[in-house]
């Protein structure tokens, strides 16, 4: 199973538990995993995090040729999918306006198109309907999703302490 990981998962790592300059093992990790075809993104959410100006965007530009997968005809067929149930949704049309103009369907039809488990911080929120969220997209299209501790502890991650 390979990983597709959400802005709000790199955004929280590098601003919060994993900075480059305190945790560089974890995004030593990232890099090693997309080697080995286990984690990635997708072309839409690195655009995202350049638009971010600073060592992420930096982090990111530095990755264009590979950590960020371009669209391929799987996932654009996929898209119809993501967009279609979102149109379909409960949703207020702002919420499915800005939910389909950003990363977020392409992350979601780039997991559906490949077999892939969405990785964010977002949680299912049971009758929303003023976002759409990752999670209740991927509930609903059977496409697997887990927040980034949980993604960590099944690949039994550490970052040991050297000092």
């Amino acid at each position: 199973m390979a990983y597709v990981l959400d802005s709000d998962v790199l955004i929280q790592a590098k601003d919060e538990n994993y900075p480059f300059d305190i945790c560089p093992g974890f995004w030593d990790w990232l890099d090693r995993q997309y080697a080995a075809g286990r984690v990635h993104s997708v072309q839409a959410v690195r655009e995202e995090l350049e638009r971010g100006n600073d060592e992420l965007g930096e982090w990111a530009k530095a990755r264009r040729d590979s950590f960020f997968l371009l669209v391929d005809e799987r996932t654009s067929g996929a898209m119809a999918a993501v967009s279609g149930w979102v149109q379909a949704g409960d949703f207020r049309d702002d919420a499915k306006r800005i939910f389909l103009a950003g990363a977020d369907p392409w992350l979601i039809a780039h997991a559906l198109a490949h077999g892939h488990t969405v990785v964010t911080r977002e949680v299912h929120i049971e009758g929303e309907k003023r976002n759409v969220k990752i999670p209740t997209v991927c509930k609903a299209l059977n496409v697997p999703s887990m927040r980034a501790l949980d993604m960590l502890r099944k690949e039994r991650v550490q970052f040991v302490l050297k000092a």
